[in-house]
């Protein structure tokens, strides 16, 4: 809103520094300083809201140390993150882009059915939550959504850089590298120096005109991530200030991608994939870490609130929406390897332990407790010490994927 005012200000006025809202560093770290300062400030009221309503955790006997004192500390906390990331938002970034549309549908979409699952652990005090097969379906349908927006809305576009005899040098001395914008399935791989993936040859098969159909397979691979990722996040969200902390290192470097892909300039300098109007989500992206640490000011240890559901599916659907919108989403096997190594530490624990008893008569497990933080846990860390580490390792991961693009 402050955007539009300031651009009036500036059209019609001409009102001194009012054009300083036009740049996307300017209004992105605006967004950031007040996501934060309202994280911080106003989520020590909300906790207390949540605490004067009897909103606790009621935590089950796993055998963990210091998970007995966990009992009664507020929770849905998750809804801290989400107004700390929507009201700067909508405050300072430009509401008509697409991008920006879908990430604020993205956000309210999986707050709401985040926010449904606690309500019932809570008030109806059904330890279950919202059945399985419902959150999947909530996923799948996001997915389907904000798939078919980035494949069929036309402003969803790339612009590929063109062979250099066919670059063109303008009047105003510079050269065109960039071709015209148009509708694209492609995707970035790590490593490769044509580091382009078109979703759509998947279906060559077909023969002439199999692009018609490139939408079916994009849009599997969309739902595919989106779940995956959301469900990493649920998973990660175990001990005090984890999926927090490994969050925000995660979303922080993604709005390094998303600024370069939507500035020209070090779109071309870097050689990564140009997509017009991408670079406006980095005021919603800077926006969300600002929300993500602000509330890891009461998440750290000894936590004073848990996000559960309302706040770990709305972050997992987020870094998954921002990493397909601006083709990077095969980049989230380095840079979310925390959610993926605790996703498929589940996985496989579920796995083995189902076969060993249908094999040997008793279930065998590999780990002594998935998620693996909570192997840790068992091992005798203490989950302050496994934290750091996982943050540590999660920082590691953000300088190897930037680091991709220039490994190839």
């Amino acid at each position: 809103m402050l955007y539009y005012l300031f651009e009036y200000l500036e059209s019609h006025f001409n009102l001194p520094g009012a054009s300083v809202f036009q740049f996307i560093t300017f209004r992105a770290a605006l967004a950031f300083i007040f996501s934060l300062l309202f994280s911080t400030i106003y989520g020590k009221r909300i906790i207390n809201f949540l605490r004067k309503q009897q909103v606790g955790e009621t935590v089950r006997d796993l055998g963990l140390d210091g998970q007995a004192q966990k009992s009664g500390t507020p929770t849905m906390g998750g809804i801290i993150i989400i107004l700390a990331t929507l009201i700067p938002v909508l405050l300072l970034a430009k509401l008509d882009n697409i991008y920006v549309i879908i990430l604020l549908i993205t956000t309210i979409w999986m707050g709401f059915i985040g926010f449904v699952d606690d309500y019932i652990k809570v008030f109806k005090k059904d330890k279950g939550g919202l059945s399985g097969k419902f959150k999947i379906i909530g996923q799948i349908g996001l997915g389907l959504i904000v798939g078919s927006m980035l494949y069929f809305h036309p402003d969803v576009t790339i612009k590929e850089q063109l062979p250099a005899d066919q670059q063109i040098v303008q009047q105003n001395g510079r050269t065109q590298v960039f071709g015209d914008a148009h509708k694209s399935t492609k995707t970035t791989i790590p490593f490769l120096k044509d580091n382009e993936l078109d979703y759509s040859k998947a279906l060559s098969f077909l023969g002439d005109g199999y692009q018609t159909y490139a939408w079916i397979i994009f849009i599997f691979v969309v739902v595919f991530i989106v779940t995956g990722v959301s469900n990493g996040a649920n998973l990660t969200d175990g001990i005090d200030g984890l999926a927090a902390g490994s969050s925000a290192i995660i979303v922080i470097t993604l709005a390094v991608f998303a600024w370069v892909s939507g500035n020209i300039i070090f779109a071309d300098y870097l050689d990564v994939m140009y997509i017009p109007n991408s670079g406006e989500m980095t005021v919603f992206i800077l926006a969300f870490a600002g929300s993500l640490i602000g509330f890891l000011w009461y998440n750290a240890f000894p936590a004073q609130v848990f996000m559960v559901d309302t706040g770990s599916l709305t972050i997992g659907g987020i870094i998954a929406v921002i990493a397909i919108a601006i083709r990077k989403e095969l980049l989230l096997v380095f840079l979310a390897g925390i959610f993926v190594v605790e996703n498929m530490s589940v996985i496989l624990q579920v796995s083995y332990f189902k076969y060993t008893r249908k094999k040997f008569g008793e279930g065998r497990r590999i780990f002594k407790m998935s998620p693996l933080h909570h192997h840790y846990q068992k091992s005798g860390y203490h989950e302050s010490k496994i934290v750091t580490r996982f943050w540590i390792v999660g920082i590691l991961l953000a300088v190897f994927t930037i680091a991709t693009l220039k490994l190839r």
